[in-house]
């Protein structure tokens, strides 16, 4: 997994909901090549490595918000993003931005609802 960027906790449990920070197009610590659907599918692939740290999966995604650096790539985008989440269609924003960290042209956040095992 790539270590984060900044001073932030990449993925958080608060009770029944895992949220996953922002997830770039970043392996082995760089940006990868193929633009916007290289960079989504790496970032798919970085948020579904984050998920399974809390045992879950995009099927437990509820809420994406996606962030892109150029709105004309808003397809591109679509068919990496919908390539990456298979079958899982949560809800969805998606924000067009003037910059991103790392020279990023695509991130992605998440929020998964996974409840705790009951406790009995």
């Amino acid at each position: 997994m790539t270590k984060p960027l900044g001073p932030y906790t990449p993925v958080v449990r608060a009770g029944d909901w895992i949220i996953v920070s922002g997830q770039l197009g970043l392996k082995d610590g760089s940006l990868v090549d193929g633009g916007v659907a290289a960079q989504t599918a790496q970032a798919v692939e970085n948020l579904k490595l984050q998920l399974a740290t809390m045992d879950a999966t995009v099927a437990d995604v509820a809420k994406t918000l996606c962030f892109l650096t150029d709105m004309d790539t808003f397809a591109t985008f679509n068919e990496a993003y919908v390539a990456g989440f298979g079958d899982s269609r949560p809800a969805r924003s998606t924000i067009g931005v003037a910059a991103l960290p790392a020279g990023g042209a695509v991130e992605i956040e998440a929020w998964a609802f996974k409840p705790l095992p009951s406790k009995q």
